[in-house]
């Protein structure tokens, strides 16, 4: 039997090796949701695009092994059909979207197709790529936006030779319900998420994020995945909600610092050489400090490293590297 081209893709996807990727990346609540359950990510995608496709294993998820490619990761990605999918969980408004995922579709279509053969007469066939973004962060946006590469751009063509779009869509509570009743585990989350926020206006983070999880099971919300994930759920929800306003404290440390420095240079270029030292610094002492935290607060509660290893992704030296720098750093008075 002829092989179409919709089959022909699942034999040319291949791996390839990138030497500057970041395998620390830490999980998240939202790609737990999805990233080993064909059926609910083909729910999702028929709620998005109003389609009725039946067979998960007609999806091919071809995400690129937890890792962050310059500065950013990408939750989910899949082929179905002939359409390439690439969705993107965010709780800030970034509108440097359409750069970010230019840079990681790249990067797939070079697992897709062997460089090689681009250079051929022939036509080689590439499947056609859809970018989301859900978003629930706090600052209030509509529940459908779109981001465009162009806005980016310094002229101010509008007819550029490239373009890319980014779909924004709100899943925060009371947004999008279209969306959210044909997708039970985007609205169990909307629900999980919305729930931490108020239990968080009256009780410590590490209290809020058990609270929320003990209401969805108690309310039968997504209840055999929050049963069955709890401890993971836990850890990146604290990692998730705790990790951005603390990195923003350290990388504001760190950057005075730097700025400091540059000063102490003198002239423009000084300055920026010193800002950018700054950044480097913060968000150095950041994610080492956040790590440290986390470590030894699951310590605390009877965990082991090769448990806190396990559950949160990162190898037992990053981990103790974390934990020797917090000892090592003097205490500010």
């Amino acid at each position: 039997m002829k092989k179409t081209r919709k089959q022909k893709l699942k034999y040319l996807f291949r791996r390839v090796t990138y030497p500057w990727i970041n395998r620390k990346y830490k999980d998240t609540v939202f790609r737990l949701l999805f990233n080993n359950d064909k059926k609910a990510l083909l729910e999702l995608y028929n709620a998005i695009n109003h389609s009725s496709y039946t067979d998960p294993e007609a999806l091919v998820v071809n995400t690129l092994d937890n890792a962050i490619f310059m500065g950013m990761h990408n939750d989910l990605s899949f082929i179905i059909d002939t359409h390439l999918n690439i969705y993107e969980h965010q709780s800030t408004n970034c509108p440097n979207m359409p750069l970010r995922c230019l840079f990681y579709v790249s990067k797939l279509y070079a697992q897709i197709v062997d460089e090689n053969k681009i250079y051929s007469c022939k036509v080689k066939h590439i499947p056609e790529p859809h970018f989301v973004v859900f978003y629930n962060g706090v600052e209030q946006l509509p529940e459908v936006m779109t981001y465009k590469l162009s806005d980016m751009y310094d002229s101010d063509n509008t007819a550029p030779d490239l373009e890319l779009t980014v779909k924004v869509l709100n899943i925060n509570r009371g947004m999008n319900p279209e969306l959210m009743s044909s997708c039970a585990k985007i609205s169990g989350y909307s629900i999980f998420v919305a729930k931490i926020r108020e239990y968080n206006t009256e009780l410590p983070i590490e209290d809020a994020v058990p609270a929320a999880i003990d209401y969805c099971i108690e309310n039968n919300i997504l209840k055999d995945f929050f049963v069955k994930q709890r401890k993971a759920i836990t850890m990146f929800s604290l990692y998730e909600y705790d990790y951005k306003s603390h990195l923003k404290s350290e990388h504001d440390d760190g950057f005075e610092e730097g700025q400091a420095q540059g000063i102490a240079i003198g002239e423009e270029r000084g300055i920026a050489i010193g800002e950018e030292r700054g950044i480097a610094i913060g968000e150095e002492r950041g994610e080492l400090k956040k790590l440290a935290s986390i470590a030894t607060n699951m310590q605390n509660n009877g965990y082991s490293l090769d448990q806190v290893s396990d559950i949160t992704g990162v190898a037992i030296a990053d981990i103790q590297k974390a934990l020797d720098s917090v000892k090592n750093t003097p205490t500010q008075k």
